[in-house]
C-alpha cells in the first residue's frame, strides 16, 4: 500500500517513517504516544503523579539508551594502531558487561562477553572492544545473533578472522516468566581463524574460566 493510501486511513503519528528517516526526536514522540495507549490499555491512570511521565521516561530510555544500538548514527568510530612491538599471542577482554534485550518478548538479557583475538600489523583499544560490544547489545536481539555481530564486526575491522567470541547470559524471558527457571545460564561462541585449532581455542577458555 502506497504512502497516499495510507493516509487516508491511518492517523498523522501511524504515518511516521513510511517515507522519512525519523529523528530521535520524532522515535520519542512516536513511542511516548504509543505506550501512552499501552498503559491506558492496562488499566494504568496516567494522572497519577508517579505514572504522568512513564510515556515520555520509556520513550527516551528506548531511543536514547537500551536501543540506540538502532541507530547506525551510534556506531562508534573505532581506530586502530599499528602493531610496532611485534605482539602475536591473543588478547583477551573477558568478562565485558552485557545488558541486552530479548526481541521475543522485549524483557533484559543479563551477562558477560568474553572477546579475543590474536593481533596481525594492528591492534585495537581496549575500550573499543568494549564500544563494539555495547553497540550490538543495544537493540532487540537473540543472544546467537550478537555473538555473531560482535565476531563479524571484529573481523572486519581487523582485516583478518582470528577472533574469538563468547556470551554467558542469563535471559529474564526465562527467569521471570514461562518456565521461571533463574538457574540456567546460556552460553554461545563463535571461534573463527587461528581459534579453529583446538589448542589455541583452549588456551581462550582457560583464560576466561580462570
Amino acid at each position: 500500500m502506497k504512502t497516499a493510501e495510507l493516509r487516508k486511513i491511518l492517523p498523522a503519528v501511524e504515518l511516521m517513517g513510511f517515507d522519512q528517516k525519523l529523528s530521535d526526536s520524532e522515535k520519542i514522540a512516536k513511542i511516548e504516544h504509543h505506550f501512552t495507549k499501552i498503559m491506558e490499555t492496562l488499566g494504568l491512570d496516567l494522572n497519577d503523579d508517579s505514572l504522568r511521565n512513564t510515556p515520555n521516561r520509556v520513550a527516551k530510555m528506548y531511543v536514547n539508551e537500551i536501543f540506540s544500538g538502532l541507530n547506525p548514527d551510534n556506531k562508534p568510530k573505532i581506530s586502530l594502531f599499528e602493531n610496532n612491538y611485534g605482539y602475536k599471542r591473543m588478547l583477551v577482554e573477558k568478562d565485558i558487561t552485557l545488558y541486552s534485550n530479548c526481541e521475543h518478548h522485549f524483557v533484559p538479557i543479563i551477562g558477560k562477553v568474553h572477546v579475543a583475538y590474536i593481533p596481525g600489523k594492528h591492534v585495537l583499544g581496549l575500550s573499543k572492544i568494549n564500544r563494539i560490544v555495547q553497540y550490538y547489545a543495544k537493540r532487540p536481539q537473540v543472544q546467537e545473533k550478537l555473538t555473531m555481530q560482535i565476531s563479524d564486526a571484529m573481523k572486519e575491522i581487523l582485516g583478518h578472522n582470528d577472533v574469538a567470541v563468547i556470551i554467558e547470559a542469563d535471559h529474564l524471558c526465562v527467569a521471570s516468566r514461562g518456565i521461571n527457571d533463574t538457574n540456567s545460564i546460556t552460553t554461545t561462541a563463535s571461534f573463527a581463524g587461528q581459534f579453529e585449532n583446538e589448542s589455541i581455542r583452549q588456551e581462550f577458555l582457560s583464560y576466561i574460566h580462570k
